[in-house]
Formats: C-alpha cells, structure tokens, sequence
C-alpha cells in the first residue's frame, strides 16, 4: 500500500471527524420550565395575538403577600422568561384608553383589591421590569382582581367574554384572576364596506345586499332599509333559504306580520327542496310562522 494512497485515507477519517463534532456536540434540548405559548383572537375585524411564557405555581404562594412570588405592588412581566406581547392589527379601546395598533409589551402590577395593567414599546426588558421608561407607556389602566372558582396551576391568559365588537383579556393564576376589556372599531369599518359595495354600487351583488341587511338587522339600524336590501338579494338568489328566513326576521321585527309569513313560507319551501333538506330551517322557519300569527292577532 502506498504512502500517498496512507495519507489520503488519514485525510479523509480527519475531516470526517471534524464535520462529525458539531453535531457530536450540539446542546441537549429539555422541555422548557415556562413553555412559551401564543394565542390569537379576531375581534370584530381586529386580529389581536399575545405571546407569553407560562410558568407553574409548584406549591408557591404567587399574589397577596410582599413574600409570594410576584410580591404586592411590584411590577411583573406577566409571564415568565421574555416579555409578554400583545399585538393589535387595527386601533382599539382598551378600558376606555385608546391604543394605536402596534405591538407592546405587557406589565402588571398586582395588588389584593387592585391590579394596574400598563402597555408599553418596550419589548426587550425580560426580567428587567424596572429598567423600561415610563415616557414609553402606551395606555395604562386599573382592573379589579377577583378570586377563581378553581386553582389554575399553569399561568394562562385567555380571551372570554367575546361579542361581535369586544372580548376580554383574562390573566389567570393559581387562585386569582383579573381581565381587562378590549373593544375593536366595527360598525365605522362595516358602514364603509356597505357605503362602498351597496349604497354607492351601480349593481351590487346579492351576497353584499344580504350581508349589509343583515348587518342592519343585528345592529338595530334602518329596518326598512335592511329589508329592501334583502328582497332584492331575494329576488336574484330565490333559493337560498337562509336568506329568505333572514327577510321573515327583519319584517317579523318590524311587526310586518302579514310579510314575516309570506317569507317564512317561502323560506320553509326552499330548505325542503334542498339537497338534502335543511329541517333546521323547516323548524325555524314554522317557529317563526307561529310567532308571527300571535303578534297578527
């Protein structure tokens, strides 16, 4: 064997070796002690996402004393590990306080009758909780803490409470919960959706018609307006059940008993002619029938 073909052999086992250490040495990954989570809500038409570390309670007193883990009146992180962010894609309403929409970070300050929530650019301060500025404060508000039916061992925020324009934050640990509310601009952005596609459209399609009466329904807005939107969606889509059960509610509601009939009606043929029939709406639409027979009396 020759000396050349020796030394190329040593060659190639050298760099194997070499290629071969990094993953040799690459960090043992564990399960984190706070694993990091993210949770999304769409409000209205606002898409709000917090993202935060959850630690365990593990026996330890976490509010109500100057000793617990997050002492009284001591600024917290609101989680564990990085800041706890929360993002918002349009301006909100938060307790009454308006906040741009932007990404921030989120501090609290717990106390046994009353827990102070600020919002603020800082996104890097992790376990400095005193070391951000307050000239960076975006909103900061007061809610009243309250105790929980059952011990949650895990730190957890979560959205509850939720209606088409609001819903609240919830932060809830060990035996002490506080939640603060988050109210989305709707009705401005779904009147200029309308004033667009509907008012201002030379032939506006059906599925806008009936989405904008709809919207008038459910809000209480002009009536008259919503149900002649929803006979002309009506007249261009006859088949479409949900819709004419839509126009029997909206004249139902404005005491049109007489109309609410004749839609529910033809509501009630349309769903049995469906493949396959929606006796959903058979039954609503006869609930709605009966309904409008007692008011006609």
């Amino acid at each position: 064997m020759s000396k050349h073909f020796l030394s190329f052999s040593a060659a190639v086992v050298t760099a194997a070796t070499l290629l071969a250490a990094p993953a040799a040495h690459a960090q043992i990954k564990t399960p984190a002690a706070s694993p990091q989570s993210t949770v999304t809500q769409r409000v209205g038409l606002t898409d709000i996402t917090i993202v935060y570390s959850r630690p365990g309670a593990k026996g330890r007193s976490i509010f109500g004393s100057d000793n617990s883990l997050v002492p009284n009146g001591k600024r917290w992180r609101t989680g564990a590990n990085a800041t706890t962010s929360i993002k918002f894609s349009d301006d909100v309403m938060i307790e009454g306080k308006k906040v741009p929409a932007g990404e921030y970070g989120i501090y609290t300050v717990p106390r046994p009758t009353e827990w102070t929530v600020v919002l603020n650019k800082s996104l890097k301060q992790g376990a400095d909780v005193e070391g951000f500025k307050e000239d960076q404060d975006v909103a900061r508000f007061t809610v009243k803490p309250y105790k929980l039916p059952a011990k949650v061992e895990t730190f957890t925020i979560a959205f509850t409470d939720l209606t088409p324009g609001t819903a609240n934050v919830a932060l809830e640990w060990e035996s002490t919960g506080a939640k603060f509310k988050v109210t989305a601009d709707v009705d401005s952005k779904v009147m200029a959706q309308i004033d667009e596609k509907v008012i201002k459209a030379a032939s506006p399609a059906p599925a806008d018609l009936a989405a904008a009466a709809v919207y008038y329904y459910d809000n209480n807005k002009d009536l008259k307006q919503a149900v002649t939107w929803m006979e002309k969606a009506n007249a261009a889509e006859p088949t479409k059940y949900w819709n004419l059960n839509t126009e029997a509610k909206i004249r139902l509601k404005m005491k049109d008993y007489a109309g609410a009939t004749k839609a529910a009606e033809a509501s009630k043929k349309a769903a049995l002619a469906a493949t396959p029939p929606n006796g959903e709406y058979v039954k609503m639409n006869e609930d709605l029938m009966a309904q409008a027979k007692k008011g006609g009396k």
